[in-house]
């Protein structure tokens, strides 16, 4: 018997006793179920959207439906031109910049 023909033999028989597929599997398998769940959860029999038209809502915006229960709605105050600096050190620039 060779050196060659040992390794062959050793080599064979590792191979065809082992079993690194599980986890794969069971990977996948998480994935799915897990990928199932989702669906089920979010579009269920239970979870249909309630559509209405214009004229059965009684509000078409969020603005009609605030000022019907007494809220003051105000819009957004514009950003100011000018920034204050932001706190925190001010940026360090190199001593000798790069000359092209």
């Amino acid at each position: 018997m060779t050196h060659e023909h040992t390794i062959e033999n050793h080599s064979k028989r590792a191979h065809s006793t082992r079993r690194g597929g599980t986890p794969l599997l069971v990977a996948i398998a998480m994935a799915v179920l897990g990928v199932l769940g989702i669906l089920i959860v979010d579009h269920g029999p239970w979870n249909k959207p309630k559509v209405q038209t214009a004229e059965m809502a009684h509000y078409s915006t969020t603005g009609e439906a605030a000022r019907a229960v007494g809220a003051l709605v105000v819009p957004t105050e514009p950003k100011s031109q000018l920034e204050p600096d932001a706190a925190g050190p001010k940026p360090v620039y190199p001593a000798n910049p790069e000359t092209h």
